[in-house]
C-alpha cells in the first residue's frame, strides 16, 4: 500500500487532503503552537508567575487526556489575570509567528481564500496577530476573558464554542453556513482542531512547534514546515 492510500482516522487518505487543500476556498488555522509558536496561555501564566502548574494542564489538554473546557477553566483559576496584566502582557509579548506562516497566508489572500483563526486562547491576545497578517477580527473566533469592575478577573464567556471540546466543529459549521464555504481545510496541532472535520473538508496537522503523537499518527496529512503547504498549492 502507497503512502497516498493509508486512510487516516477521519477517512481521508492523504491524496484526498492534498486535493482539498489545493481546491479549498478557506483555510482555519489554529492560533498557539500553530500560527504562533507558543502558547498563549502558558506564556500569560509565566508572565504571571505560575507558568508550571499551567503547562501540566496544557500538556493533558493537548493531547486529549482531558476535556478542553476543564483544562481551560482549572488554567485561568491558577492564572486569574486581571485586566491590567493582561494588557501589560499583550504590550510586552507581541506576536511570535511560526516560520513561513506570514508567507502562507500571504499567498493564500492572494488566491482569495478566506482566512480564519479559530482558536481556544483569547481574543484579546490573537487580534494583534491578525492586523499584522490583514485577516479581519470578524474571521477570529476564540474566548473571551471576563472582568469585573475594577479589572480582577471574573471567568471566562462559556456561551464562546471554542471554550468547549468540539467548538471547533461548531465554528466550522458556522463558516460553511453563513459565510459560503464550500471547501474548508482545518490546520493544527492540537485533538481539538483535529475535531473539526466533519463539518470541515479535511485536517491537516502541524508539528513545526510542537509534535503530539495522537495528531501526528491520525492526520492523513502531517507536515513540520509550512512551505509544504505553500508548494501544494499548485497541485
Amino acid at each position: 500500500i502507497s503512502v497516498c492510500q493509508l486512510v487516516s482516522a477521519m477517512g481521508l487518505t492523504l491524496e484526498e487532503t492534498r486535493r482539498s487543500w489545493a481546491r479549498a476556498d478557506a483555510v482555519c488555522f489554529d492560533v498557539d503552537s500553530t500560527l504562533l509558536v507558543d502558547e498563549a496561555l502558558d506564556e500569560l501564566a509565566k508572565f504571571c508567575g505560575v507558568g508550571k502548574e499551567v503547562q501540566e494542564w496544557t500538556t493533558r489538554a493537548m493531547g486529549g487526556g482531558v476535556s478542553f473546557r476543564e483544562a481551560l477553566e482549572a488554567r485561568l483559576q491558577i492564572v486569574k489575570p486581571s485586566r491590567q496584566k493582561l494588557e501589560e502582557f499583550i504590550q510586552q509579548h507581541p506576536p511570535q509567528f511560526s516560520p513561513n506562516i506570514r508567507e502562507l497566508i500571504a499567498e493564500l489572500h492572494k488566491r482569495n481564500k478566506q482566512v480564519f483563526l479559530v482558536s481556544g486562547g483569547f481574543t484579546s491576545i490573537i487580534l494583534p496577530a491578525a492586523k499584522i497578517l490583514n485577516i479581519p477580527a470578524q474571521n477570529v473566533f476564540a474566548n473571551q476573558i471576563k472582568f469585573y469592575f475594577d479589572g480582577d478577573y471574573a471567568g471566562f464567556d462559556e456561551n464562546q464554542p471554542t471554550s468547549s471540546s468540539g467548538g471547533k466543529a461548531i465554528v466550522a459549521r458556522i463558516i460553511k453556513k453563513e459565510r459560503g464555504v464550500k471547501t474548508l481545510v482545518m490546520i493544527g496541532d492540537g485533538a481539538t482542531d483535529m475535531e473539526a472535520v466533519p463539518p470541515a473538508d479535511a485536517f491537516i496537522g502541524y508539528g513545526g512547534n510542537v509534535i503530539r503523537d495522537s495528531v501526528k499518527q491520525k492526520a492523513a496529512w502531517f507536515v513540520t514546515d509550512f512551505r509544504d503547504l505553500i508548494q501544494a498549492l499548485d497541485n
